[in-house]
């Protein structure tokens, strides 16, 4: 089992591959409404890509909100790049590209299944259960040291 490598999408190809991952997890896989899916933020964020032998498996987008807040979101990883730590190396990249950005803290909209999951990377829940595209979620935060 090989560990997927992760770095920052800079070039067409691998932006179109992002789109590709999002589009088969929350639109296929989730149901999420492809309209509910793109957003203007997905203009301006940066965005990572997790590579497993050459053939992109997950993603995920950092947006600057100012005042020192990164939110970390559309997180998304292919099947076939579960069970082998994408989702967390997608995570820890993200910080660590929210701290070379100067940003104190990062938060996050998860949904409530992978609440465990963000737990254990050092995330906190706050707030009410709300629903985003039909599907329960949860505020979060960590703050960078």
């Amino acid at each position: 089992m090989s560990k997927p490598q992760i770095r920052r999408v800079r070039d067409e190809r691998d932006r179109a591959a992002v789109f590709v991952i999002r589009g088969a997890v929350f639109v296929a896989e989730q149901q999420v409404p492809i309209a509910e899916e793109w957003d203007e933020r997905d203009t301006t964020a940066a965005f990572l890509l997790a590579v497993d032998e050459g053939v992109p498996v997950g993603t995920v987008r950092l947006v600057d909100q100012g005042d020192g807040v990164g939110l970390l979101g559309r997180m998304a990883v292919l099947p076939e790049g579960r069970g082998k730590g994408t989702g967390a190396a997608l995570v820890v990249a993200a910080e660590e590209l929210a701290a070379e950005l100067g940003l104190e803290k990062v938060e996050l909209h998860a949904q409530t299944h992978a609440l465990g999951f963000y737990e254990r990377l050092g995330y906190s829940a706050h707030g009410e259960e709300f629903l985003d595209a039909g599907i329960p979620h949860r505020h979060m935060e960590h703050k960078l040291n």
